[in-house]
């Protein structure tokens, strides 16, 4: 044989044999072995394998020993008992284990000495059956146990007859070492060439897996190669995304997207993240579907990609759901406030100059169809009013609604003639629109504020305040009519104003910018030790300027934030009476007053009793003072606020006595304390016979009623003393002290007021 043993497994390697069975694996060691006996002229060759691995999986994933131990030999044609032989030693578990586990080379010479170790008398023993006693082994070697890798390799090489009986040509070589080296080289390289042919049966085996868990997984997944075309791809990919392979990942994307797939590949590709992903819109069939696709290296030579792959399109679409409900009103489907003023923002920004006006718009007495009919009736009435006005604008105009009966209109290119001919048509058309309700007919009609949209706004909100201060005029102009902004009509100013007030005083109660004031209220005909005085609240600008009550408390019960600022000023109080317990204990009485909106809102109510209820120490100075016309138009709230207060030890004061109804009746249920007199009947009590007359009757019904009676706006001293003569109990003036803030009170104790003046003198200290 002409090729050696490397050049022999070279061929095996080319010709795929360690790619095949455990049988042409033999074979291929059957002509190795046969080379060996030749090259070494023996009578037999011996080779004992054994590969062992618990690291191989099965194709139910269970760990399996593949643990095979194989005897092959290879023996000169004349021998007739080769089988009987290799089958001896095949047989013989413990004689294979011991020479797998031999670290050390056997040598066997018959015609010198029986073999010296237990290996080689069992070598000798076992070669030796089914021999005629005339054979006997004359020569022998045994290599010592090669492990390459999990295989286990040792070759035995023996001579059966005489040295005398061979021919020349047939005699072994005597050099035991060159047997013993070629037996080693032949040994490593053949356990070698069986480590490969594992090796290569296991990565085998790991691809097969590795397709076959590939093809199963639940997520859509491909291989893509560097030209970006899929390669391979599972059943789920091939079910959701319809690629072909050999396509490119690219088709069927919108061209607009190919820079964001390409941007991701890139990312990968180029090792910046071992894992990028991209969510791209395809289109499949009709229909368009998004898709998360997520990209890492698949670890291969050819430098191919994974492609991850996960439907997104629901989490889309409940998106572009969430994205319109958060834009639209759900009821009516119109626009909404914040889709709305994103159309004025964006109006304003740009830069075009298109001429636009805006258009405020309010149910007229919407609130009586939910009485009478129900919230039910209600909306059905705004979904038939956002109709109408659809159908009443011109093309193009915007509708929203911004909240409750509250509507909208944006009216693109659009002077101050063309909105007041859609304000006409809106409001004519409404009032003849007819809706009944379970046989209930009500009336419908709007009233509509406009401005104009300048780009010299400030900001939009300046726009939208204008436009609602023009509504509430048409509102209290009668209702179902429309009124144009006009920065010169007076009426319109006070109501715009009393809107930017507002937005003041929300800002003021979250700053804190407000300050509590006193004014003194003093006993004309007694003899008291401590101030009763009246708390007064100013807001305070960033500048440290004041803002007149006058200014900022019409707005506050006009845009519903009275409450809010009742109680700012009487948790305020109750702090600082806390804090100066002295002082207050010196005081007589401390006045607040208490707005309409107060008594209606329960909720301030309970907030009220709950936070007197915790000062047992301050609540007994307390008196609070609400205006006659609150107290008559919300007389059942009033008598509740009374049931509250009697039992905490307050008292009760109406204020601006004479200005409302002036009704004595009403005094009759309320159970006061005491009765402010209005101004008005004040200012000229010591010139005007009616005044005095009015005064002087309120003051016997006082006496009669057992309640005191307060003056209001004495500004002199004279005024002070005609008062005490008609009865009146307390005066309360710029004459007696202007309001002061509370923190520069430093005592209870009051000065006399009266006393430092003679009846002839007169002060006019305003």
């Amino acid at each position: 044989m002409a090729e050696s043993t490397p050049q022999l497994l070279k061929l095996a390697l080319a010709n795929g044999s360690l790619q095949d069975s455990e049988n042409t694996s033999i074979m291929m060691l059957d002509d190795v072995l046969a080379f060996v006996c030749k090259q070494l002229n023996c009578d037999a060759v011996f080779a004992i394998k054994s590969c062992h691995s618990n690291n191989t999986f099965s194709a139910s994933l269970e760990v399996v020993d593949t643990s095979i131990t194989t005897v092959v030999s290879h023996f000169r044609d004349y021998l007739s008992f080769q089988g009987q032989l290799t089958q001896a030693i095949e047989n013989d578990q413990a004689l294979i284990d011991a020479l797998l586990s031999h670290q050390h080379p056997v040598h066997i010479f018959q015609e010198l000495t029986s073999p010296d170790s237990q290996q080689a008398q069992k070598i000798s023993q076992y070669l030796s059956l089914h021999i005629d006693k005339s054979v006997r082994i004359f020569h022998g070697e045994v290599t010592p146990a090669v492990c390459v890798g999990n295989v286990t390799m040792v070759l035995i090489a023996t001579t059966f007859q005489p040295v005398a009986m061979l021919s020349k040509q047939e005699k072994p070589l005597s050099c035991e070492s060159f047997w013993q080296s070629m037996l080693d080289e032949h040994c490593f390289q053949l356990a070698s060439a069986f480590e490969l042919t594992r090796l290569s049966s296991l990565l085998d085996s790991k691809e097969k897996q590795y397709q076959e868990l590939f093809s199963h997984l639940p997520m859509a997944c491909a291989l893509i190669d560097i030209e970006d075309k899929v390669v391979l791809q599972n059943q789920v990919s091939d079910n959701m995304l319809k690629f072909q392979i050999g396509q490119s990942l690219f088709d069927g994307l919108r061209h607009d997207d190919h820079a964001l797939l390409k941007d991701t590949l890139h990312i990968v590709r180029q090792g910046v993240l071992r894992q990028a992903w991209c969510e791209i819109p395809i289109k499949l069939g009709l229909s368009t579907h998004w898709y998360k696709m997520s990209f890492c290296h698949a670890l291969n030579l050819q430098q191919q990609l994974l492609l991850m792959v996960e439907d997104v399109t629901e989490r889309y679409r409940l998106a572009d759901e969430l994205t319109f409900h958060s834009n639209h009103d759900a009821l009516t489907g119109l626009p909404n406030r914040v889709q709305f003023e994103g159309m004025l923002d964006e109006l304003l920004s740009n830069d075009e100059d298109i001429p636009a006006c805006v258009a405020f718009l309010d149910l007229d007495q919407f609130q009586v169809v939910n009485d009478l009919s129900g919230h039910q009736a209600g909306d059905e009435l705004l979904q038939q009013v956002s109709k109408r006005l659809k159908q009443l604008v011109r093309k193009g105009d915007v509708v929203a609604r911004l909240g409750g009966d509250e509507f909208g209109i944006l009216m693109y290119y659009s002077d101050e003639v063309a909105a007041k001919q859609v304000a006409k048509r809106i409001c004519q058309q409404l009032s003849e629109h007819e809706f009944k309700w379970k046989k209930v007919k009500h009336n419908v009609s709007i009233s509509i504020g406009i401005s104009t949209f300048s780009h010299s706004s400030k900001d939009i909100y300046e726009v939208m305040s204008q436009a609602d201060a023009a509504c509430r005029l048409a509102k209290e102009e009668g209702r179902n009519r429309w009124h144009y902004f006009n920065s010169d009509d007076p009426q319109v100013h006070i109501l715009y104003s009393q809107m930017i007030a507002s937005v003041d005083i929300t800002g003021a109660l979250a700053l804190n910018q407000f300050e509590l004031f006193y004014q003194l209220i003093e006993p004309l005909d007694k003899n008291e030790q401590g101030l009763h005085m009246e708390i007064l609240l100013r807001m305070v600008q960033e500048d440290g300027a004041y803002v007149s009550p006058a200014i900022f408390l019409p707005a506050a019960e006009r845009y519903n934030l009275a409450s809010r600022v009742d109680q700012w000023v009487i948790d305020n109080l109750l702090k600082w009476g806390g804090e100066n317990l002295k002082i207050w204990r010196e005081m007589s009485m401390v006045s607040v007053n208490l707005s309409a909106m107060s008594l209606a809102d329960q909720k301030f109510m309970g907030w009220l009793e709950m936070r007197l209820m915790v000062e047992p120490e301050l609540v007994d100075k307390l008196c609070f003072e609400i205006t006659e016309t609150a107290a008559v138009s919300q007389l059942e709230q009033a008598t509740a606020l009374i049931d509250l207060l009697r039992p905490l030890g307050c008292k009760l004061a109406l204020d601006d006595f004479g200005s409302g109804f002036s009704s004595f009746a009403y005094l009759k249920t309320l159970d006061v304390d005491f009765v402010k007199i209005d101004g008005q009947f004040v200012v000229n009590v010591c010139s005007d016979r009616s005044d005095k007359a009015i005064v002087s009757a309120i003051c016997q019904l006082a006496k009669d009623m057992e309640f005191e009676v307060i003056a209001e706006f004495v500004e002199t001293a004279e005024i002070g003393i005609k008062l005490k003569s008609l009865g009146v109990d307390y005066a309360q003036g710029y004459a007696i002290n202007k309001p002061c803030p509370l923190s520069t009170l430093t005592s209870g104790i009051r000065s006399p007021w009266l006393a430092l003046h003679s009846p002839d003198e007169v002060i006019y200290d305003i």
